[in-house]
């Protein structure tokens, strides 16, 4: 009788490789539920501290679900999201060239938490047709080691895969460093020429629904704002 089973080498490096990416995955989730903590920990802070000084301010903490948490400050929210899979990066990004993964392959294997910023009426008023902007990505690997794709005050700050271990503290920078490009980031109008032109259909769905798009830049692109990703 033939046998069908795969060989043994074959269902050992299997059996290795995805119990190297539940390493991964623990530390990247429970790295999100620390971020889920200080998120809610800051908003309960500002509720204390700064409420009845400013109680048109909202500053509120939201979890949404395991893989999502959302901040509201202001105009603006911050949506967290963490990724259920694990990544690589390609052969050309900068990471694979640091030593640290040189030595290690491994190392490049990461888990990977989403910030994205919306504008709060956009999910007020249900403008699906408003636009958000990723501003960050943080990666986690099997040693807990961090590093963090994103702009300006975020990107600029985590740029040292090596000695980056993901702690509380880093966390909570990450989390501010978010907040303080967020605030930074204004709502622009956009060109005049983009939209003096409105068609019939477009403004009765405007004066329906509030369904005119709107976003911090119109037309913006992430890889166009003289920012590029950091890692």
């Amino acid at each position: 009788m033939m046998d069908i089973l795969p060989n043994d080498n074959l269902l050992e490096g299997l059996a290795k490789k995805y119990s190297f990416k539940q390493i991964v995955y623990k530390n990247t989730a429970d790295t999100f539920r620390v971020f889920k903590s200080i998120l809610k920990n800051m908003a309960d802070e500002f509720r204390l501290k700064y409420h009845d000084d400013n109680p048109n301010v909202p500053f509120e903490f939201q979890d949404i679900s395991e893989f999502e948490a959302e901040l509201k400050f202001g105009s603006d929210v911050l949506i967290f999201m963490m990724h259920s899979n694990i990544f690589e990066f390609s052969r050309d990004h900068e990471v694979m060239k640091t030593a640290y993964v040189r030595e290690d392959p491994n190392r490049s294997y990461c888990g990977m938490i989403m910030i994205f910023n919306f504008l709060a009426d956009s999910f007020r008023y249900n403008r699906q047709n408003d636009l958000g902007y990723l501003i960050g990505r943080v990666f986690v690997n099997n040693e807990n080691h961090y590093f963090i794709e994103g702009k300006r005050e975020i990107g600029l700050l985590y740029n040292n895969f090596q000695s980056s271990v993901m702690n509380p503290d880093s966390i909570i920078q990450i989390v501010d460093s978010a907040i303080r490009y967020t605030v930074n980031f204004d709502l622009l109008t956009p060109p005049y020429d983009n939209v003096k032109v409105v068609t019939v259909g477009d403004m009765m769905s405007a004066i329906d629904s509030t369904k005119i798009r709107t976003a911090k830049r119109l037309g913006f692109r992430f890889q166009g704002d003289h920012e590029e990703f950091h890692s």
